[in-house]
């Protein structure tokens, strides 16, 4: 496609960056054919190629509107018309910079902005743990509307982490960054996720000063926001990159964290002080799922395997994992699947559109509620249509998003390997 940046925009990292992904798209159309939004309201402006246009006119100097930022908002940011493009087009990054101009000239509504702000405020600080609590505790009493939203308190405490005196027997080492709003809302997933390293003999190593990896605000236009937060994490990060005994990977457990961490690269390219460390994160960065069979010996060794296997789950594979971090798609099975079927898990995938997004999308599901949850019905209708008596996935948003709807638990997939393994740690 040919372009004509405006001059505010030329030899700008923005205009640079937003001109490379614009000239590499065709317009072919067929990034539309997988867009759930573009499939759900049929209109040209909720979908790939069409947002691609309105960015498009923003950086050739239109100014844009009102319109342009709702069919921008709309994006869930699934990514699956990456994986569909045949041109790769890299999608995801026109938009992060097309959101952010256009929250830069268009002015939104005062509720519209009070609510936002509370989002990327709120959720990543400390001050979401108690809200959450008070929440919890109030929800009886909430309208349906706003109950309805506060994600319900695990059953059960989670289990014990590996005790110090334990994992000082590991030598190998590996940093798990635990974010911000996973620890209150699943602090199960990280327990596991310690556990099962300690199985494969792996110390989890964690790290005080660092947080939210900065999706939230990168996702709500806040691009200045997102990269303070990267910068941060890169700082409470790096001590144990460079020690004597370096960590080996930093493992992020949650697919849509990981996605955006992969691009800390990108985010901070234009940075002189922080470029080359932002590439050397990106080169450590592992999600689970990657590690999953290289693990296998081990955790075969350590499984109490039932008679009759390890038993029906089925897996939502989170649009994050397949898309943005390239682990499975439609056409090939990823690691998940394939490992657990090795451990004995009889692993069964929706019949229809198994790699649809559910609509969670980060903060998406609570500002498109109208566009989010006719996509989780769907996703929950498919997922209950395998008849297995858990649902396992591998991030927190769509666990948190899909929970409500589900008659069965919703789980991450390492939290059934931790329960596979059966022994306590001491």
């Amino acid at each position: 496609m040919q372009t004509k940046l405006a001059p505010a925009y030329q030899d700008t990292p923005d205009g640079r960056r937003a001109d490379a992904v614009l000239r590499s798209c065709v317009h072919c159309g067929f990034c539309n054919a997988t867009c759930p939004t573009y499939k759900l309201t049929g209109d040209e402006l909720d979908g790939p190629r069409g947002r691609i246009y309105l960015m498009k006119q923003v950086f050739e100097g239109q100014a844009p509107t009102r319109t342009t930022q709702r069919h921008l908002d709309r994006c869930i940011g699934c990514r699956h018309c990456e994986t569909t493009c045949p041109s790769g087009v890299q999608y995801n990054e026109l938009l992060t910079v097309g959101q952010a101009e256009v929250e830069r000239l268009v002015a939104r509504p005062w509720m519209e902005r009070l609510r936002r702000w509370g989002l990327r405020t709120v959720l990543p600080s400390r001050a979401f743990g108690p809200l959450l609590k008070l929440g919890r505790w109030l929800q009886p009493v909430l309208p349906s509307a706003l109950a309805r939203q506060v994600p319900t308190a695990p059953a059960l405490a989670p289990p014990p982490w590996p005790t110090e005196a334990r994992q000082q027997l590991h030598a190998r080492r590996m940093l798990m960054p635990q974010g911000c709003v996973q620890p209150h809302l699943r602090p199960h997933i990280d327990a596991a996720t310690a556990r099962v390293l300690d199985a494969v003999g792996v110390r989890a190593v964690t790290v005080r000063g660092a947080g939210c990896c900065g999706a939230l605000k990168g996702h709500l236009g806040d691009e200045d926001g997102a990269r303070a937060q990267a910068r941060r994490n890169i700082d409470a990060w790096w001590p144990y990159i460079e020690a004597e005994v370096a960590v080996e990977a930093i493992l992020v457990n949650a697919s849509g964290c990981g996605a955006w961490v992969k691009d800390y690269a990108q985010l901070l390219a234009d940075d002189p002080a922080y470029a080359d460390k932002a590439r050397r994160v990106v080169s450590l960065l592992k999600d689970p799922a990657e590690l999953l069979p290289q693990w296998l010996p081990a955790l075969k060794r350590r499984l109490r395997v039932r008679t009759g296997g390890l038993g029906q789950i089925t897996f939502h594979p989170p649009c994050s994992l397949s898309h943005a971090l390239k682990l499975g798609n439609a056409a090939r099975p990823g690691p998940v699947e394939t490992s657990l079927r090795e451990l004995g898990f009889d692993v069964r995938l929706a019949a229809c559109d198994a790699h649809q997004c559910c609509g969670a999308g980060g903060a998406y599901s609570l500002l498109q509620p109208d566009l989010a949850e006719p996509l989780r019905r769907a996703k929950v209708a498919a997922l209950s249509a395998t008849g297995s008596p858990v649902v396992a996935s591998a991030n927190i948003g769509c666990i948190t998003h899909l929970q409500p709807g589900m008659d069965v638990p919703v789980k991450h997939w390492i939290e059934l390997v931790d329960e596979a393994l059966g022994t306590p740690v001491s």
